[in-house]
């Protein structure tokens, strides 16, 4: 029985001959392809198509055809990335495996090694930009065992072509942007998740993290609070008391003390009190510490604050990864979470790649990253404090010393394990933080290595700390009151036995 499928065009920049990524998606025996509860992502490249427009011979570039399947929210920003669309096939496993089409291969051959059971959805050249998109319609039938033979004989694992890590990555996304994806995609999942604070709404938060949401979701999903963090932070925690999942923002963490009594005594202790009968699924997210002249009342970190209190998880992100997956995380997680943002950052781009850009993405809460990895000496350090790590691992690799930064991403429950398992390879530690040094997370990483791993240590530990003093207004002395790469230079080559001022 012959099968009726839209065929798959070849981009003239990418002739065949090559490793191709097939994703395909089993399909119910009798589905139409274009028969779908999603049919919305379904577009042809003019993104003003409307969704309803009739299936036929959709043209793309230079009249072929082509069908894409991109983010609506995506094609209202302009942009042009494109993902398989897995909600249109619930409960239906996908397969995803890579080949070599043999040189000189047409789009025909390429076909026809797809089974009539399935759908193919995306094709890839590996490393490379979405070639096309082909659907095919069920009731087809099978094809010779020849053609699977010399399909499957083509098979390769997949990581031994594209390796899970940033090599893959095919966009840069700002922090700004990765929260703002990070709660769109949340909300939009799950009808409970609502977001509230000061300027959320109307005006797109303070810093733009909430730009479009209003729009998207209305007044009752998003909603614009008065100057008042004891009331709407009060009014959070009530309603996720009672199942309801608040996201709510302080546009400062300085500003979350006129609420610490919410945050503390009814967020973070109800669950113990209640022998576990009351969850409060609710995230605290906002700027936390040094921003730029903005003086000691809007400067602090809160993340030694609040990470000594048990029943509170506190989360700080570095990269737009790190934002991206762990808000994700904090908000599908069952207790209150403080997520410490880094205003500096918001701005900043980083590479994401395919599988952080996923729906379904999200970072575990309580594992550390290893952003770079050495022999010499450990660095610890979180938010903005992870990228000057970075570059002072940059300057000290060229004087010889292999410095392995990590990243803490989890404040509380702090990875133990990770920062161990490094001290006892590299045998020297440096924590860098940008709060106050006293009982500072500093401070507890050096217990925890104390405890644990000191027979490992060959030198002193060394804490690198904002200074002990409320934030400076003066912009000279608001520079030597927080940590620098300089300082993390000097702590590093004292901590090696490296002469050092």
């Amino acid at each position: 029985m012959g099968c009726s499928h839209s065929s798959l065009e070849q981009d003239e920049h990418h002739p065949p001959g090559g490793p191709f990524m097939l994703q395909l998606f089993r399909r119910r025996r009798g589905k139409d392809c274009s028969t779908t509860s999603t049919t919305e992502l379904l577009r042809r490249d003019n993104p003003h198509t409307s969704a309803n427009a009739p299936r036929g011979d959709w043209k793309g570039r230079n009249g072929r055809s082509k069908l894409s399947v991109v983010k609506e929210e995506e094609e209202e920003r302009g942009g042009s990335a494109m993902r398989s669309n897995k909600e249109e096939l619930p409960g239906s496993p996908s397969f995803r495996f890579y080949f070599d089409t043999p040189a000189g291969a047409s789009n025909n051959d390429v076909d026809s090694m797809i089974d009539g059971d399935y759908v193919l959805t995306t094709m890839h050249f590996v490393g490379r930009t979405m070639l096309g998109f082909a659907r095919r319609r069920i009731g087809c039938g099978g094809f010779g065992s020849s053609i699977l033979g010399q399909t499957l004989e083509r098979i390769r694992p997949m990581a031994s072509v594209l390796p899970r890590n940033y090599s893959t990555a095919a966009k840069e996304m700002t922090v700004r942007d990765a929260l703002n994806s990070a709660l769109d995609e949340e909300m939009s999942a799950d009808p409970k998740v609502f977001l509230m604070g000061e300027e959320v709404g109307e005006y797109q938060g303070a810093y733009k993290i909430s730009k479009g949401l209003l729009e998207k979701y209305g007044p009752e999903r998003v909603v614009d609070t008065p100057i008042t963090e004891a009331g709407f932070t009060g009014i959070g925690v009530g309603a996720a008391y009672y199942g309801l999942r608040p996201v709510v923002e302080f546009m400062t963490f300085n500003f979350s003390l006129q609420a610490i009594d919410h945050i503390i005594n009814s967020a973070a202790k109800s669950n113990y009190m209640s022998a576990g009968q009351i969850s409060v699924p609710i995230v605290f997210r906002g700027p936390n510490g040094a921003a730029a002249g903005v003086g000691a009342q809007h400067s602090q970190c809160y993340a030694a604050w609040y990470a000594s209190c048990p029943g509170l998880k506190v989360l700080s992100p570095y990269s737009s990864e790190d934002a991206r997956g762990l808000l994700k995380a904090a908000i599908r997680d069952p207790d209150p979470v403080v997520f410490l943002e880094n205003e500096l950052l918001y701005g900043e781009s980083f590479p994401v790649s395919a599988e952080v850009l996923d729906s379904s993405f999200s970072l575990p809460i309580g594992k550390a990253k290893i952003e770079r990895e050495g022999k010499d000496l450990t660095i610890t350090a979180f938010s903005k404090m992870v990228g000057y790590a970075l570059q002072a691992a940059d300057i000290l690799s060229k004087e010889g010393i292999s410095a392995e930064v990590i990243n803490l991403r989890s404040i509380r429950p702090l990875d133990r394990a990770a920062i161990n398992a490094s001290v006892r390879k590299t045998n020297r530690l440096v924590t860098v933080e940008e709060g106050f040094p006293q009982h500072g997370v500093g401070a507890e990483i050096c217990a925890s290595v104390i405890e644990e791993s000191f027979e490992y240590l060959d030198a002193p530990v060394e804490r690198i700390s904002g200074a002990d003093v409320p934030m400076p207004y003066a912009a000279n002395l608001e520079r030597i009151a927080v940590p620098q790469v300089d300082d993390i230079v000097r702590a590093a080559k004292r901590t090696c036995y490296r002469a050092a001022p």
